[in-house]
């Protein structure tokens, strides 16, 4: 009955759609290797399980004999998925290979890319979160078109019955047969109340269907956010509705860290763009976070919270919030506020508004925005370019290497450091803030999330069990302590040794001892988007932006 339930509502057409990890970008995009071969996966799920994924495949070797994908659930494990897909290649394009490819189960899955070829074989597996986001109906036209079709058959069907229980049943030959006439209305009306009742059985039957479906959409938590102030400082208190909550995901005492953090969460003045923050809020409690703030300017700002489930589930919990003037009012208490912490990887950069205008804040430094193929002026002194050609425009739902390198003053490339144990970080935001998403140099997926489903594969077949929500708790909270008591170094190393994914070898854009960074991504839409880059020189973090246009 479970997996009946899905195939009869693949007959509905989408009429809207939710993002569950990222906000407006539901694709997955993949930058790396697959064993000695190196590749781009674009990934993009489907918005109703079950339902087919699209995913294409770019290799820059040669020699390639096939390209297989399988899709890999984190419950049932790989000697429990289904087989693998052959990705046919595409013609007129060199090395570049696409399949449609099913996915039957909701929840945390991947997909298993093999690559055949000259150089023997190679494997990588890419985190996708398989959930429904979509609730689809039937068109007007084609229900009308079908109600015709189902008031001639139940015609033909009562004419037929009624011709049946008559003059199917007289003799030839014989005429003026007693009560035939009778016999035929009766035999239409009894079959077209027994039609109609079942008719009405499957409408009620369909409704019941939908109406359950859609109790199994997903809809990302909700937070309530708000300013406390203590004396000049102010935090943030991120706090999530516990009824927002799906019961399948009941608990927030779950989550794991990813880089060495429990919670990722972004701040961007709305409308305008112009100022930007990446912090790392302290946890109270299962529900409640706490972030001091940085000197940010007064205004609206939209948040966006990335956490990690123990299952590999990632999630974006998004919400708004007003920043006041600073006040000196005490609506924090002391034993509260003694509890809080800056993080030492919080940082914020103030740029240029989204119309272009350089807003005046007193004391403050105002960056402004570069553009593909541009440099930008840092706070150090040093300058970040994006490594595009500004006269080639970007195209929407086609995956993209979007590079950064530093350069010192006299124009010299600078060679990086880690930042929480990678080269580098950047989110992208849409101008109409419809779109959101974290990137991280292998791809738009979290690396806890692919570190717990590759754990997860090595494993037997037995469904894992949630483990003890509070003594999860407070190993995890443990952990994030041990993490933050090492020294930078220390932290960079054994987040990296975390990260297999991010030990590349040398002489790799990826690495961070060198002076790029590569963001893979496809722009779901077409618009103008503003990026913000984070790395890392001479121990300090230096923040970038830059404005795209997608055609």
């Amino acid at each position: 009955m479970k997996i009946l339930k899905p195939f009869f509502l693949l007959m509905l057409i989408l009429i809207g759609t939710k993002t569950f990890a990222h906000v407006g970008s539901p694709g997955v995009v993949y930058e790396g290797k697959a064993g000695p071969y190196t590749i781009m996966v674009n990934i993009m799920p489907p918005d109703v399980i079950p339902g087919t994924a699209n995913v294409s495949v770019y290799l820059e070797n040669q020699g390639i004999k096939t390209v297989s994908v399988q899709p890999v659930y984190w419950y049932a494990g790989d000697k429990g998925s289904p087989k693998a897909d052959e990705a046919l290649p595409v013609k007129g394009s060199l090395n570049q290979y696409q399949a449609l490819v099913w996915m039957m189960e909701d929840g945390t899955a991947s997909m298993k890319i093999t690559v055949d070829g000259a150089l023997g074989k190679g494997t990588v597996l890419i985190p996708v979160m398989a959930v429904s986001t979509a609730q689809r109906v039937m068109p007007k036209s084609l229900g009308w078109v079908l109600a015709g079709l189902a008031a001639l058959l139940v015609i033909l069907m009562v004419t037929i019955i009624g011709a049946s229980v008559s003059d199917g049943l007289t003799k030839p030959g014989m005429v003026n047969v007693p009560n035939i006439r009778r016999k035929k209305l009766t035999g239409m009306a009894v079959s077209f109340l027994v039609l109609g009742l079942m008719l009405y059985g499957g409408l009620k039957w369909w409704n019941s269907w939908s109406s359950d479906y859609k109790k199994y959409l997903y809809r990302a938590p909700q937070a309530g956010s708000s300013i406390l102030n203590y004396d000049q400082q102010q935090v943030l208190h991120f706090k999530i509705d516990s009824n927002s909550l799906k019961a399948t995901h009941k608990s927030m005492s779950f989550i794991v860290p990813d880089h060495g953090k429990l919670m990722h969460l972004f701040m961007v003045r709305e409308n305008s763009l112009d100022v930007f923050a990446h912090l790392h809020p302290f946890r109270k409690d299962s529900l409640n976070f706490f972030a001091v703030l940085p000197d940010m300017p007064e205004g609206r700002y939209l948040v966006f919270a990335d956490v990690v489930r123990w299952n590999g589930f990632t999630e974006t919990i998004s919400d708004t919030v007003e920043i006041p003037k600073k006040t000196l009012v005490k609506t924090a208490s002391a034993k509260l506020y003694s509890a809080f912490f800056t993080d030492p990887d919080d940082t914020y950069v103030i740029s240029n508004s989204s119309n272009q205008t350089v807003n005046n804040f007193p004391g403050k430094t105002v960056l402004l925005c570069g553009n593909p193929g541009e440099s930008m002026q840092l706070l150090d002194g040093s300058s970040a370019v994006w490594e595009h050609a500004a006269n080639v425009p970007f195209e929407a739902g086609k995956a993209y290497p979007l590079t950064f390198a530093i350069h010192d003053p006299s124009g010299a490339a600078v060679k990086l450091e880690p930042y929480m144990g990678m080269a580098g970080h950047a989110v992208i935001i849409k101008y109409d803030g419809s779109t959101y998403m974290h990137l991280h140099p292998v791809g738009t997926f979290s690396m806890a999330s692919q570190e717990i489903i590759q754990d997860r594969l090595k494993g037997n077949l037995k469904v894992p069990v949630a483990p003890n929500p509070t003594r999860f708790r407070d190993s995890i909270d443990r952990e994030i302590l041990k993490i933050r008591k090492m020294t930078e170094a220390g932290r960079n190393k054994y987040l990296m040794a975390s990260m297999p994914a991010m030990v590349m070898p040398p002489g790799s854009k990826h690495n961070p001892k060198d002076a790029m960074v590569t963001f893979p991504y496809a722009f779901p839409s077409a618009g103008k988007y503003r990026i913000w880059v984070q790395m890392k020189r001479n121990g300090k973090i230096l923040n970038s932006a830059f404005d795209a246009t997608v055609e």
